[in-house]
């Protein structure tokens, strides 16, 4: 029979014939093959009986080489592992040039294997990463649909800008050389594939709400962009994001909601992927002991995960979060690069970082932000300078989730969108909700990438995703 090596792992040597396919991660002393197939961390060893194989096949057993074995699953003789294939037979299933394979048995850096991303999985540190994110994304689909959401695509290219960011990427069919042009001399997008000037979606936001406010609960779960022209450890410009609407939500409910799940994916991980933890866990001890002391995570990763999910979130006013931050100590001796002098700063992941690791020493969740830093759709409180926003706070990361009660007030929010300088005809859709059938409603947003990095413990965003995408970099 054929099966994985997680699966060979964990049956009893009883001398069984069995097939395995895999990559050949080691070769030594011409006879131990270490083969691993993605399955699982650990490779099997797979003995060769020298009589049974010849010596062509012999020179073909290279690091990267995919090879079929068949044997006899018997108990081990060496130390590391319960069984042992004793090899029969061997076939080639695909050669690999050992003086070029990059990915050889040896410590690679994490900026030569993002150059060599195609290959770079097939490393512990990323096949660990990979099989983690699976984990994760199966729980998110898990947990709505125990918890009756209905699983909305929403599109990916759009006219509108959800976050009044203007960093889109824009999708036009139009000839870049010689487009037509209007009478005072500006592109014509009337011409252009779908009539008019599009782009690669920053969100689902506004589409969800228009189901949230027929379905009940919805989410969404797909790929998002953003044409930020930043190369910082936390910035891609395609990303992956959840985002769950709810019709009837007001902030409470939502902030309840959004602890709840998040939660509940974190120990999802921790529950079903515990050997790949503990080996990112480790790895992320080895790397913490090449940073300076003040560098380095109180917790550990394994802690810090279950930090998030025994601890009850702490929840506080942006008003209360900021008077905390001006009488800090970071922020009286000036330790803050970005100091807290008065209120309305927008709040960077330094000051997050202070609230939930040394102030508050558990996850944190601020609502009641200024509205001149939010987005349009939050709703106003009644203090007209507030909305009803809220942001989820992590240890060693800073936010994590962002969201709101949306405005569910048509006059309040054609002001709204009025002071922004937002045309309200592209908007024309989104404002029928408030005329047709109105109601409270909230919803927040995820980035995926950015609960992975938190999960695996991994310092740069880019290796959380198969093929990262950032500026002037789309190989691949």
């Amino acid at each position: 029979m054929q099966l994985t090596v997680k699966e060979l792992l964990t049956l009893s040597p009883l001398q069984q014939d069995v097939k395995i396919n895999g990559w050949v991660r080691t070769f030594r002393s011409n006879r131990f093959i270490a083969l691993n197939d993605g399955s699982t961390l650990q490779n099997m060893q797979c003995v060769i009986d020298f009589d049974q194989t010849s010596s062509e096949i012999l020179k073909r057993i290279t690091t990267g080489a995919c090879i079929q074995v068949k044997g006899s699953l018997e108990e081990s003789q060496g130390k590391g592992q319960k069984v042992e294939l004793k090899v029969s037979d061997i076939t080639i299933l695909g050669d690999s040039d050992a003086d070029t394979y990059p990915i050889q048995p040896k410590k690679h850096s994490l900026e030569f294997l993002r150059e060599n991303a195609h290959l770079r999985v097939r490393t512990n540190t990323f096949a660990a990463v990979m099989r983690v994110r699976s984990v994760l994304a199966f729980a998110v689909h898990q947990y709505f649909q125990k918890n009756g959401f209905f699983y909305v695509n929403t599109p990916i290219i759009t006219g509108s800008d959800a976050e009044g960011a203007g960093e889109m990427f824009r999708v036009t069919a139009l000839d870049p050389k010689s487009p037509p042009l209007t009478k005072d001399g500006k592109i014509d997008y009337t011409e252009d594939f779908f009539g008019k000037e599009t782009n690669l979606t920053v969100s689902g936001q506004l589409e969800a709400e228009t189901y949230a406010m027929a379905l009940g609960k919805v989410y969404t779960f797909g790929p998002t962009f953003r044409a930020e022209n930043s190369n910082t450890s936390r910035h891609l410009a395609e990303f992956w994001m959840i985002e769950p609407e709810m019709a009837f939500y007001d902030l409470d409910a939502n902030m309840d909601m959004a602890e709840d799940f998040i939660k509940y994916v974190v120990d999802y991980a921790v529950k079903n992927c515990a050997e790949d933890l503990t080996f990112l866990a480790n790895r992320l001890l080895e790397e913490e002991k090449t940073k300076p002391q003040q560098e380095r995570s109180e917790l550990k990763l394994l802690d810090k995960l279950a930090f998030v999910v025994n601890n009850r979130f702490v929840r506080l006013t942006y008003t209360e979060a900021i008077e905390i931050l001006r009488n800090s100590t970071p922020n009286k001796k000036k330790k803050f690069k970005y100091l807290i002098d008065e209120w309305g700063a927008d709040l960077q992941s330094e000051h997050e970082r202070f609230l939930v690791e040394k102030h508050f020493q558990c996850p944190v969740i601020l609502f009641d932000y200024p509205a001149k830093i939010k987005a349009f759709y939050m709703r106003l409180n009644e203090d007209k300078k507030t909305v009803r926003a809220m942001d989820v706070l992590f240890p060693g990361i800073g936010e994590i989730v962002g969201g709101s009660q949306r405005e569910e007030r048509l006059d309040v929010l054609q002001q709204k969108i009025a002071d922004l300088g937002i045309d309200e005809k592209e908007l024309w859709w989104y404002l029928d909700l408030r005329r047709y059938g109105s109601a409270v409603h909230s919803g927040f947003g995820l980035g995926f990438e950015r609960l992975v990095q938190f999960v695996t413990g991994m310092g740069n965003i880019r290796d959380v995703i198969p093929y990262p995408r950032t500026p002037k970099n789309a190989e691949f």
